[in-house]
């Protein structure tokens, strides 16, 4: 298990942000910092920085990491993208970022 930080503790309790249409189930008990995935900044069994990743609820973080395949790869690395700008931007406001 990769060690807890100050930003994926903030995901516990907090309300999904990926919010994938038809795929979330809104149980912020399951929400975690989802990971968003990009060549460049990440690579094999190598994370991206925490800042690089979206509140997700178990159902929109089970898609996003495509265990399930629900709806297309791009949709949900678009709702993914928006999710990460809507936790960066709740992270700014609440000061456990500086923007």
């Amino acid at each position: 298990m990769s060690k807890q930080t100050k930003l994926t503790k903030a995901a516990r309790g907090r309300d999904c942000q990926v919010r994938l249409p038809g795929i979330c189930c809104g149980d912020s008990e399951t929400v975690v910092l989802a990971h968003y995935r990009m060549a460049g900044i990440c690579g094999t069994s190598i994370k991206p920085p925490d800042l690089i990743g979206a509140w997700a609820c178990r159902t929109c973080h089970d898609e996003i990491d495509r265990k399930t395949r629900i709806m297309d790869h791009e949709t949900a690395r678009l709702y993914h993208l928006e999710g990460m700008v809507r936790t960066i931007d709740t992270l700014a406001r609440e000061g456990l970022i500086n923007a």
